[in-house]
């Protein structure tokens, strides 16, 4: 062999166990880095706290030039609070295999509007069939929501804010101390395959929580709470919620809308395909009264299945959970363009279709079409309350709507 193909064999060889030894480190040469937490340092222990060595990985997958991904591989990591800052040079997959664990002492979380948070990304993806356990048994046995109408003190499982052209799938929330996922100024993000557990009792627990954002689109998600699987805040647009089986929960809503000033319309919702089971709401629009102005239009609910749920259908706009409203005042949030189609299935009680809208901004272009909803107690069958809506009814009924209701 001649000197110049043993310099390049050697050359060669060199390369290669530059490859190697990179690979071994958790970063591939040329292609996708992978940051594993193990290999720099996370115990996975269950005991010890990984906050900081899974934030460090973040870090350097966020400075990368090229797309790089977090793994947290399997086993059980307890962690503080957990913030994802960007802007990333470019894409990050952050993979969770393993359980992480936020501390059950909520001393340790009080001042957290959030304990795990991705802030300012884009192109993120969320991925890996792990979980993110809350811990909060503890929390909701000291929530003082009821009695203050706040829960400032409690952090978010998982809150998203300003991620754009982001994916989350496959992921698991248990047990958060508020709400278990959270969008707010997001753009173009998808959640996919995403599991919600906390039991019946857990306050304030809401499964996914949607707020001046564009562009979500919600399909597949398995979720079982203690308040909205799925609630929509003020500023949602262009929302898809798909295939979403929700129960125990209150059901999914939009708002409540009119608390604050300044909120933004609400435009753009479809939710369809879902099925809700044993809860106290089926589809439920909700209003405060005395509210300032605002809107909601566009909103469609359609080939939606209820078992044993109290109200199927619902229209809200005297909302006041903690009855410290000024009730004599209407809210001022137009309610419109609103449909509720091929509805079925049994409800809870006799009352199944409950549309109360504002004496102040009366609702419109309210639609419901093939509405065959049962009520097997014992005191009648399924009837209807409406107040300030005339609905126009199209389809099959099995129960009479809005017959004789106050405009």
């Amino acid at each position: 062999m001649g000197s110049k193909m043993m310099a390049r064999a050697t050359i060669f060889l060199y390369v290669l166990s530059l490859v190697a030894a990179s690979r071994a480190k958790g970063v591939s040469v040329g292609g996708q880095g992978e940051i594993d937490v193990k290999q720099i340092g996370a115990k996975a222990d269950g005991r010890s706290d990984d906050s900081q060595i899974i934030v460090s990985a973040w870090q350097k997958a966020c400075t990368s030039p090229s797309p790089s991904t977090v793994v947290i591989s399997k086993g059980s990591y307890m962690a503080g609070p957990m913030n994802f800052q960007g802007p990333c040079k470019a894409g990050v997959n952050v993979r969770v295999e393993g359980a992480i664990k936020a501390p059950s002492d909520i001393n340790k979380l009080k001042s957290q509007g959030a304990w795990v948070m991705f802030q300012n990304v884009d192109g993120l993806t969320l991925s890996g069939g792990g979980s993110f356990d809350g811990q909060g048994a503890l929390a909701w046995k000291e929530n003082d929501c009821a009695q203050t109408g706040k829960c400032n003190s409690l952090p978010t499982n998982l809150q998203f804010t300003s991620v754009t052209n982001s994916h989350i799938q496959d992921i698991t929330s248990l047990n958060s101390k508020l709400f278990h996922v959270e969008l707010l100024n997001c753009k173009n993000v998808t959640l996919q395959h995403v599991t919600i557990n906390a039991p019946e009792d857990s306050l304030n627990t809401d499964g996914i929580h949607v707020g001046r954002s564009t562009g979500v689109n919600i399909t597949g998600a398995d979720i079982r709470t203690g308040d909205d699987c799925v609630s929509l805040g003020d500023g949602s647009q262009q929302v898809n919620v798909e295939g979403v089986t929700c129960g125990p929960g209150h059901g999914i809503s939009v708002g409540s809308l009119g608390k604050y000033h300044d909120e933004q319309p609400v435009v753009g919702v479809t939710v369809r395909n879902c099925t809700l089971t044993n809860t106290p709401n089926g589809i439920r629009v909700k209003t405060w009264p005395a509210s300032p102005s605002g809107v909601a239009t566009n909103m469609h609910f359609e080939d939606i299945t209820v078992k044993n749920v109290s109200t199927p259908i619902l229209i809200d706009q005297n909302y006041c959970p903690y009855n410290n409203c000024e009730q004599k005042l209407p809210s001022k949030v137009k309610i419109s363009n609103v449909s509720f189609r091929n509805f079925q299935g049994t409800s809870a009680t006799a009352l199944a279709v409950k549309l109360l809208c504002s004496r102040g901004a009366p609702c419109q272009q309210v639609e419901l079409a093939d509405i065959n909803l049962k009520y097997d107690g014992e005191n009648g069958t399924a009837t209807s309350q409406c107040a300030n809506v005339k609905p126009t009814i199209t389809g099959k009924s099995s129960l009479p709507i809005c017959a004789g209701s106050q405009s």
